[in-house]
């Protein structure tokens, strides 16, 4: 029966600072706030699973809002942006809790591109609801038949989720430029 069994290296611990060394300590990558595998960064997918599902949950509670394509486009967004948000959230967590550090190139990389996408999409979503918001409102003067409200708040919502989702991408791309 061949049976592996994991062997255990002892490693020397580092030699201790001196003073001169404690007082000048370079910041790396890793240490910025907002990275994958930081409570910044923890706390950015938490904003924008937050503020996705409230602009999700608001659109899709207007009866009228099929009628609209950028208003549909929206709820699809947003739902991406949530699922999104909510599965790296739950990474972040994972890697926190374990003490792991998440600046593997191919992490990085997989992060910066899903936030790429996702925030673009986010973006157009949003800029489209708004441009709809816009002439529903204030060109046709329809608010009274219209859930005026609603679709500007999932648009607020949705313009919130982009603004919390860019520092995720910005970080991560910085990272993969930086090395």
């Amino acid at each position: 029966m061949n049976v592996s069994h994991p062997s255990v290296h002892p490693v020397e611990a580092p030699p201790p600072a001196t003073e001169a060394e404690n007082v000048v300590r370079r910041v790396r990558m890793e240490d910025i706030q907002g990275m994958p595998g930081t409570i910044g960064g923890l706390v950015l997918r938490a904003c924008q699973f937050l503020f996705a599902v409230v602009a999700l949950c608001v659109m899709a509670t207007t009866n009228d809002f099929p009628s609209v394509s950028a208003f549909c486009y929206l709820v699809a967004a947003a739902g991406l942006q949530s699922m999104w948000s909510l599965a790296l959230a739950i990474v972040d967590v994972y890697a926190l809790l374990v003490g792991r550090c998440l600046q593997n190139h191919r992490i990085v990389s997989f992060f910066a591109i899903g936030d790429g996408i996702t925030s673009t999409l986010t973006f157009a979503a949003a800029c489209a609801s708004a441009g709809i918001t816009v002439l529903i409102g204030n060109d046709l003067g329809i608010c009274n038949e219209n859930h005026c409200l609603q679709f500007e708040t999932s648009t607020a919502m949705a313009f919130l989720s982009w603004f919390t989702a860019l520092p995720s991408f910005l970080l991560n791309f910085w990272s993969l430029a930086s090395r």
